[in-house]
């Protein structure tokens, strides 16, 4: 039963009107963060490879590819309200990464973006996909 309630969301808020404002805030963030990140990274992966590559993480290749599968295909299934909880983790852990990392001494105005997904990730990952999600309905 457990498992099912991490893949496959909570009951949502209760309330029709804060429910359709996950469903946008989950579209929006969801497919801004396939294809504003995620679709150029799959198309040139060499920059994230490179950065888990100074950053010397252990096998640059698969953490770039991690980092990359996270967030155009975790931004998918975001969008969707599919496996929410584990893909907003998935994000999570990429933006944590990027905001203290990779831009660890950069000044904030260069973190924003990075612990803005990170913010809203970790709202999907205590909702689930709301009311509205595909969860919900394989949930029923």
């Amino acid at each position: 039963m457990i498992v099912k309630e991490v893949l496959f969301g909570g009951p949502g808020t209760g309330n029709k009107y804060s429910d359709v404002g996950l469903l946008v805030l989950r579209a929006f963030a969801g497919l801004a963060m396939a294809f504003a990140h995620g679709l150029g990274n799959v198309q040139d992966p060499s920059k994230a490879i490179g950065a888990a590559r100074s950053l010397e993480f252990p096998f640059p290749e698969g953490f770039g590819w991690a980092a990359i599968l996270s967030e155009f295909i975790g931004g998918i299934l975001l969008a969707l309200g599919l496996f929410t909880r584990p893909a907003a983790f998935l994000i999570a852990c990429t933006m944590i990464v990027a905001a203290f990392m990779i831009h660890a001494t950069d000044p904030f105005r260069m973190k924003e973006m990075a612990l803005l997904y990170l913010t809203i990730s970790l709202l999907f990952i205590g909702t689930g996909g709301g009311t509205w999600s595909v969860d919900r309905l394989i949930k029923r």
